[in-house]
């Protein structure tokens, strides 16, 4: 009990200090109107989730609770623009995902103090667990949607490939033909879909074609895709027929996702061989082996007597 009083002491001080600070920190009223009116004003960049107001009612909400911490929100979540570039690559854009996930990191270790007390037989390696759990469970999930998203991408680039050489094949450009895959690609391949209708909109906004590939290539950050950005860079530059090697490359691409798949398969006798001598094989001979060794015991009773 004496424990459990001085952790929520402890949590109590912090809450305390964090108002404090955000007390001492805050803004003037001259300032404030300012940040106000320049926040009225159009976003440079489309896409930019910092300083950007939240549209739903769990964004606002978590908008309030970062806020109210904000003296503390570098410490907590890094940069904004790290932040913001790390959410992009698991694909969330909008305003209110920067403010859920912070607003997510601030309170998860505090609930998962809480719900350590609930163990008082172990209670300060709960406590630990908990805390830890709570602060890093938020990267852990976000690098793993990262992950997920890019290995999504670089499975649907080779259909993608094919499909924009058909189409170019057929007359339209490459603009027209990324547009046409986009459509066509949204249901089976959302996510590269989605990074195409972005090159779209990026080029109908008056952006460079080869800065909106190069975007493309930064929204996704796979050697992949990097590498179709460079190829069809470097037809542009030179002239080469794009759609001849958009082929070839869809060919590379493929061949090297066979490769990966054998490979995994190679690994696959070497990674059952633990689980095979530690979990499998003993069944096996206390099943095969019980039986006689239960019989020699008792004919060397019998023999005893």
């Amino acid at each position: 009990m004496m424990l459990v009083f001085i952790i929520s002491v402890a949590i109590t001080v912090f809450l305390l200090l964090a108002t404090l600070l955000a007390m001492v920190t805050g803004d003037d009223p001259t300032e404030m109107r300012l940040a106000e009116v320049s926040a009225a004003t159009p976003q440079t960049s489309s896409t930019s989730l910092i300083n950007a107001t939240p549209t739903t009612g769990l964004g606002r909400v978590a908008f309030q609770i970062t806020r109210f911490f904000n003296p503390i929100r570098g410490m907590i979540t890094g940069t904004d623009a790290d932040l913001e570039y790390k959410l992009m690559l698991a694909g969330f854009r909008k305003p209110e995902h920067m403010e859920i996930f912070t607003a997510t990191k601030m309170l998860l270790p505090v609930l998962g103090i809480l719900v350590g007390t609930f163990f008082p037989s172990n209670l300060i390696v709960a406590l630990m667990i908990g805390a830890v759990g709570g602060f890093f469970g938020p990267d852990l999930v976000l690098s793993y949607l990262v992950t997920r998203r890019q290995e999504k991408i670089r499975l649907a680039l080779p259909d993608a490939l094919d499909l924009l050489v058909v189409c170019m094949e057929a007359g339209l450009g490459i603009d027209q033909a990324m547009v046409r895959v986009g459509d066509e690609m949204n249901l089976t391949a959302p996510d590269l879909a989605e990074e195409f209708q972005i090159v779209n909109r990026e080029q109908r906004a008056g952006k460079p074609r080869l800065d909106a590939w190069r975007s493309l290539a930064d929204r996704v950050d796979s050697d992949f895709v990097r590498q179709f950005v460079t190829m069809l860079v470097q037809t542009e530059r030179f002239g080469t027929p794009i759609a001849h090697a958009m082929g070839v490359f869809a060919d590379t691409l493929r061949v090297r996702r066979t490769q990966a798949a054998e490979e995994a398969a190679a690994k696959t006798g070497v990674k059952l061989l633990f689980p095979l001598v530690l979990f499998i094989f003993p069944s096996i001979f206390v099943v095969s082996l019980g039986p006689a060794i239960i019989g020699l015991q008792k004919m060397f009773q019998e023999l005893a007597k």
